[in-house]
């Protein structure tokens, strides 16, 4: 049997059954649970305008979304307990505050270009930084990504889709997108993580093949992606240092508040307590469905031992 280190050498993927140190198993088991709980988490934000968007095609389209959103987060659990986890136990943590999820889903929907903006920033910065996980050592995460991403990039697209129709809309709709970008385009590019300076677990999980790129070369590709679309809508970006640099074929652009990331993490964010709270009703109402699905796939097993 190889060892982990001569199948890390190979660029082979890491499965279930293999033995691996402590400290990777226990990397793999935050990494999914953070993503996991992001999806889970995440539906909260647009959820809310289901029942508000302005026609039913719209409607559709958004409940379509969330319902993805919920898929990926059972992937992920999936993907979670083959590391000997339950995912009972990290929705605890999650409620308990033992975990966390991306700190993008802590601020609050205003309007529905929010819908738009969400979809066109936040996905496409979550593909920037999901695509290379398709490629990470972890095989059943890798897997799981491999569909998700191809979810996330529809999702993009669509958000790209309503914005381009509002912005084509009357002045009222096309200062309500440019207010939504304002208000998400430094929260999004936080979402892929501190400063690399400043990253405690990046050097471990890129030697561990976790990851392929570092925070700051996501958010850089992330950026360079954006601007090009971003003129294409008709829609400033929110940074004054934003300029194409000749000399490195890439975008300069500012720096984010990272003193607001630390405290929307440490749960200071708008939205915080709303968001872990309705989390926590919800898993509680649905006990009795989790108890009956139990008891009914006893009952079955005990027909067919009988």
């Amino acid at each position: 049997m190889s060892s982990f280190e001569d199948v890390l050498a190979a660029d082979r993927r890491i499965e279930p059954r293999d033995a691996v140190p402590d400290a990777y198993r226990s990397t793999m088991v935050r990494q999914i649970a953070q993503h996991a709980h992001s999806e889970i988490i995440g539906m909260q934000p647009e959820g809310y305008w289901i029942t508000r968007a302005p026609s039913l095609r719209r409607k559709a389209i958004l409940l379509a979304k969330v319902q993805d959103e919920a898929g990926h987060g059972l992937y992920l659990y999936s993907a979670a307990e083959t590391l000997g986890v339950d995912r009972d136990d990290l929705t605890e943590r999650l409620i308990d505050g033992r975990q966390k999820y991306s700190s993008i889903f802590n601020y609050p929907t205003l309007s529905y270009a929010d819908v738009g903006v969400i979809g066109w920033l936040v996905d496409g910065a979550a593909i920037c930084n999901q695509v290379p996980l398709c490629r990470s050592s972890y095989g059943p995460y890798a897997r799981a990504m491999i569909r998700i991403c191809k979810e996330e990039s529809f999702h993009q697209r669509q958000g790209y889709e309503l914005l381009l129709t509002m912005m084509g809309g009357t002045a009222a709709q096309r200062a309500q997108v440019q207010d939504a970008v304002d208000r998400w385009w430094w929260p999004s590019l936080m979402m892929f993580g501190p400063p690399d300076a400043d990253s405690p677990n990046t050097a471990r999980s890129m030697a561990w093949r976790i990851k392929r790129h570092t925070n700051d070369e996501l958010r850089q590709r992330f950026v360079d992606m954006t601007v090009p679309q971003a003129e294409r809508l008709g829609v400033t970006l929110p940074d004054p240092e934003l300029r194409w640099n000749p000399g490195r074929g890439r975008h300069d652009f500012g720096t984010p508040d990272w003193d607001e990331l630390k405290r929307v993490i440490s749960g200071g964010g708008p939205c915080n307590a709303e968001r872990i709270e309705r989390r926590r009703r919800a898993h509680e109402d649905g006990a009795w469905v989790r108890e009956a699905a139990l008891a009914h796939a006893a009952r079955r097993q005990e027909g067919e031992t009988g």
